[in-house]
C-alpha cells in the first residue's frame, strides 16, 4: 500500500496526471481495492483538490 500512496503523491506533487477527474477516479479505485487507507485517500484527495 505504501508504494501506491507514494506513487500517487508524486503524481499529484508533480501534476503529471491527465486530469483531476482521472486522478480522483484512480484514487477512488485504489481505496475500494484496499490499496490506500482511508487516511491516505483523504490526504491525497485534499492535495489533489488544492493543486
Amino acid at each position: 500500500m505504501i508504494l501506491t500512496y507514494r506513487a500517487c503523491k508524486t503524481l499529484i506533487d508533480r501534476k503529471t496526471y491527465e486530469s483531476k477527474e482521472d486522478m480522483q477516479t484512480k484514487l477512488d479505485i485504489f481505496l475500494l481495492n484496499n490499496r490506500l487507507t482511508q487516511a491516505e485517500y483523504d490526504e491525497l484527495t485534499q492535495q489533489l483538490s488544492a493543486a
